[in-house]
């Protein structure tokens, strides 16, 4: 049976979705994609994953926008002299399970009238939600929740980035009745043997 492609997205920026995107991959051996990088082209969040797994069945497959200016999608785009049209990404055909990396949040525009939640839509994708626990982050958690739910994208579930704060998870998951991906804890090295040893921390998303 062929999976649906699992979108990693955050309640908002420097989450540490790249991160927990190498995590996942190395995890799951599944296939990275990036649809659209903005800035860094020399040192790209491809790249950055690539470097940090050491399975050798993961394919990495080429960004569908590769944007010189390190801005929001539809503001990098327009320095660019181009607009992105989202019915142009197509998620890459492989047999393996295929996971994609966002830009940003839900609410990130690509252009004057899509944003990555359409996206995420358009390419039937299941989310997994990295989270940070801070003060405002139980609202944001709950906002990304209420949108996907609102579009009928399913979740796979909420995954924890850094300090713990227990009664906040439990909250989240409980109200947002959605399932606990586990936490990572702060890394204080990051390279391929940690990495691999991080997808410990880590619950695999339930078929």
């Amino acid at each position: 049976m062929q999976h649906k492609p699992l979108f990693v997205t955050g309640i908002g920026t420097d989450i540490g979705k790249t991160l927990i995107s190498a995590i996942l991959v190395e995890k799951l051996k599944c296939d990275y994609w990036k649809p659209i990088q903005s800035g860094e082209l020399d040192n790209s969040d491809t790249m950055k994953v690539q470097r940090l797994i050491s399975n050798t069945t993961s394919v990495f497959h080429p960004e569908a926008y590769r944007l010189t200016q390190p801005y929001s999608p539809h503001k990098s785009a327009a320095l660019d002299g181009i607009e992105i049209d989202e019915k142009t990404i197509i998620a890459p055909k492989t047999n393996n399970q295929l996971l994609i990396e966002g830009a940003g949040g839900l609410m990130v525009p690509l252009n004057n009238h899509a944003l990555v939640i359409d996206l995420i839509k358009q390419l039937n994708a299941e989310v997994i939600l990295v989270s940070q626990n801070y003060l405002g982050s139980i609202n944001h958690t709950l906002l990304s929740i209420e949108a996907l739910k609102q579009r009928s994208i399913p979740i796979k579930g909420v995954l924890f980035n850094g300090e713990e704060n227990a009664s906040t998870e439990d909250y989240i998951t409980a109200y947002g009745e959605v399932p606990h991906l586990g936490r990572l804890p702060f890394m204080n090295t990051i390279d391929k043997e940690s990495v691999k040893a991080a997808g410990e921390h880590i619950i695999s998303p339930s078929a």
